[in-house]
């Protein structure tokens, strides 16, 4: 053992060696003290101890050289313990977040509708980046890439669409607005579905922009999330295809091979079926979906634009590019 001290009660500092004589365990260790003039005479009230051995004899002699200078041995023997910040259980935490107040959520009217009956119309959308609605420039190249395709460019093929990740609505409203719900001597109105999850943005965004529109009676909201959608799709929206589908997620919380992959194998496609795709750069496309080949595949910025159909229209597209060259070259 070794033993060091300075206090005030004494101007030396004490080295103890100690040695047992015999292995009985009732035996007291015999101590040598080696004292010289102590150099520091800052006042300590704190002893220092230490041992291999653990006998009982041994921790008799601690305590009778703690009591000896001075020291309760009880207190200072005993071993101190790490104070730390008591970790909060799961409850607490959840308490915890339910008392702080969350930010308000607010709207406001950047967004309009680019053409058709509903044109110039502003619509809500939420301030942040909560949803990311698609850029006019983006959604307004898709729609006349679409009219262009069904073979009617003033206006949109009437049928089915399908707004996947809806948002603010203002895909499926911009479809409704150019004719998509228009009525046919095969159907009275064609309905526009949206797929939107966030409770708040239907109830406070979504909603009151059909409302506005008055294109509420021709829509369907579906308050559920995109892959739930999928999976029950012949229940929640008919066993017929729809022949629009628009795709605008938020880039970095989905996985696009999987997503377009779950969208192909489903029901809601069908063989006349056009899919139109916003994604981001560094993203993989394949050039097909299922039965549907890619159209165009355009870059605005930072976000792409893909648009797959059926082959007629792929081909359509190809005269009328002939055409156009004849044209010129006459």
């Amino acid at each position: 053992m070794a033993l060091s001290s300075s206090t005030t009660l004494s101007p030396f500092t004490v080295n103890i060696t100690t040695e047992f004589l015999g292995s009985s365990s009732t035996s007291l260790p015999r101590s040598n003290f080696i004292s010289r003039p102590c150099t520091n005479r800052r006042p300590s009230p704190l002893i220092v101890l230490s041992s291999k051995s653990g006998d009982r004899a041994w921790n008799e002699a601690k305590r009778q050289l703690m009591e000896q200078y001075g020291f309760d041995p009880d207190v200072a023997l005993t071993e101190p313990t790490r104070k730390g910040k008591k970790k909060k259980s799961s409850t607490e935490l959840q308490e915890a977040s339910q008392a702080e107040p969350k930010p308000k959520r607010t709207t406001h009217k950047l967004l309009q509708v680019l053409g058709g009956k509903a044109r110039r119309m502003k619509l809500l959308s939420p301030k942040g980046m909560d949803v990311r609605p698609m850029m006019e420039v983006v959604k307004g190249a898709a729609f006349d890439i679409l009219q262009a395709a069904g073979g009617c460019p003033a206006s949109l093929r009437p049928g089915r669409w399908l707004d996947l990740y809806s948002g603010t609505g203002s895909v499926g409203i911009e479809a409704i607005s150019r004719g998509c719900s228009e009525e046919t001597y095969i159907c009275t109105k064609f309905q526009v579905h949206f797929v939107e999850m966030d409770p708040w943005v239907v109830s406070e965004v979504l909603r009151p922009n059909l409302e506005w529109t008055g294109f509420l009676d021709v829509s369907v909201i579906h308050a559920v999330r995109v892959e739930k959608f999928i999976e029950r799709a012949e229940k929640l929206a008919g066993k017929e295809p729809f022949d629009y589908i628009s795709v605008t997620p938020p880039y970095t919380q989905v996985d696009y091979s999987v997503l377009m992959d779950q969208i192909s194998n489903s029901a809601l496609v069908g063989e006349n079926t056009f899919i139109v795709v916003e994604y981001a750069t560094r993203t993989d496309m394949l050039d097909s979906c299922g039965c549907l080949l890619k159209i165009t595949d355009r870059r605005f910025g930072r976000t792409h634009l893909a648009i797959y159909g059926p082959k007629w229209a792929q081909k359509k597209k190809k005269l009328e590019k002939s055409l156009r060259g004849v044209a010129v070259d006459l």
